[in-house]
């Protein structure tokens, strides 16, 4: 009889979780820096109740989504320029390569000085997080189109818009949905970074609620904060990402 998918997975999880109580319980590790599972589910449920917890979250989500909106609306054109212009792939696109191994957090001290204690500030961040990677798998995807398809449509009249919008970004679809997927990790990482650093008037986010419970040494709270951010994280691939990749492989017979 075969299981369902489901089991596997949360018998492994009970099982890590009940050792890691267990484990803490007993006295082997410090509760205040290793915190156990019920403490970090008390303070989920403390910090649900006053509100504290929602706030922030929907205040991250927000920068969040307005970031990767704006970083993405800019890298899929501009990628799309890189693999279709030799010139602007041999500048912008070698550009965009190595800004892409610029750590995130690098770009705070910039957004700083440039923009001050400000939500443009940590937009800026999250734009340059996201932007280059989108840059750089749309330029990969609009690259690896099968040459024949190109011949066959501009044999048959294609050509402009046409071309580019019935075969270049259909045949380039699957690739540019990992870029996306791949920059909304990126813009994650990008503004946790920033909130963390910058601190701000105008709302608090989950990366200053992680950097006040280092602060307080609220172990507790830190852990709690970066299990919101993994579940948010896994949401919006179970909500928005695998849906749009189950109908791409449909679509296409796969």
């Amino acid at each position: 009889m075969k299981l369902p998918r489901f089991v596997i997975p949360t018998l492994v999880a009970v099982i890590f979780l009940g050792g890691w109580e267990w484990f803490v319980r007993v006295g082997h590790v410090n509760d205040v820096l290793v915190p156990a599972p019920s403490q970090i589910l008390k303070w989920f449920w403390d910090s649900l109740l006053n509100g504290e917890l929602l706030s922030a979250t929907w205040v991250t989500m927000r920068r969040l989504i307005i970031g990767f909106a704006i970083g993405a609306a800019l890298g899929v054109p501009l990628g799309a320029l890189c693999a279709r212009v030799r010139w602007i792939r041999d500048t912008l696109g070698v550009l965009a390569l190595g800004l892409q191994t610029l750590p995130s957090v690098c770009w705070v001290p910039l957004a700083l000085l440039w923009f001050g204690q400000e939500e443009s500030a940590l937009l800026f961040v999250v734009v340059m997080g996201t932007i280059w990677a989108v840059v750089i798998a749309v330029q990969e995807s609009v690259l690896n189109v099968q040459p024949l398809y190109l011949r066959a449509a501009m044999t048959m009249g294609s050509k402009g818009w046409h071309l580019w919008l019935r075969v270049i970004l259909p045949a380039a679809l699957p690739g540019v949905l990992s870029g996306m997927k791949q920059g909304w990790a990126f813009a994650w990482r990008s503004l946790m970074a920033a909130e963390i650093f910058v601190v701000i008037l105008t709302g608090f986010g989950l990366g200053s609620l992680l950097h006040a419970g280092r602060e307080l040494l609220r172990m507790d709270q830190v852990m709690g904060v970066m299990t919101v951010v993994v579940l948010v994280g896994l949401l919006a691939d179970l909500i928005f990402f695998s849906p749009l990749e189950r109908w791409l492989r449909r679509s296409r017979g796969l």
